[in-house]
């Protein structure tokens, strides 16, 4: 009896892993860039998408981080920051309400910008203090490097629900 508890323990274990990893990965937000949506300590669920929208929030791989962001440019598209930070997308405005104040922020890449085919140009929501695809060292996010997007809080429980 001992033994068969402990091997169904063992394979719902590993059923969990797997769920948790290639399904439904569970994250936990570190830093202040995507203030005020997520914060810093929020634990978040994501789900993996073959498909991507404007305003989505994504995880990503960046050089061994788990990055978040907002996506704002789809592939194909052309971006331009203006100096009061208002995003055009192919030459409209980019309604952003999730946004508390507009910034330039830290910006060396060349606008407006064309993002490449099979690339998401994402941005911060904190637009002051995110590093995001505005900058040439981490750019526009290749497809086979998204974790997934984010859908849920589970962390903290007053602001559990759904992210937008």
């Amino acid at each position: 009896m001992v033994r068969s508890t402990v091997s169904t323990l063992i394979v719902v274990a590993a059923a969990a892993v797997l769920i948790s990893n290639l399904v439904l990965p569970i994250l936990r937000i570190y830093g202040t860039s995507m203030m005020p949506a997520l914060t810093d300590g929020d634990i978040v669920a994501a789900v993996r998408s073959g498909s991507y929208e404007r305003g989505d929030v994504i995880a990503f791989y960046y050089n061994n981080k788990i990055l978040v962001k907002r996506v704002v440019g789809l592939p194909g598209e052309w971006v331009h920051i203006d100096g009061q930070g208002q995003v055009s997308i192919d030459g409209e405005p980019l309604d952003e309400p999730y946004l508390e104040e507009k910034s330039p922020g830290e910006c060396d890449i060349e606008l407006p910008y064309q993002v490449p085919d099979g690339r998401y140009f994402v941005m911060g929501d904190h637009r002051s203090v995110s590093s995001d695809s505005r900058s040439s060292e981490v750019g526009c996010v290749p497809e086979e490097k998204i974790i997934g997007k984010l859908i849920f809080r589970l962390w903290p429980l007053d602001e559990f629900g759904a992210i937008e």
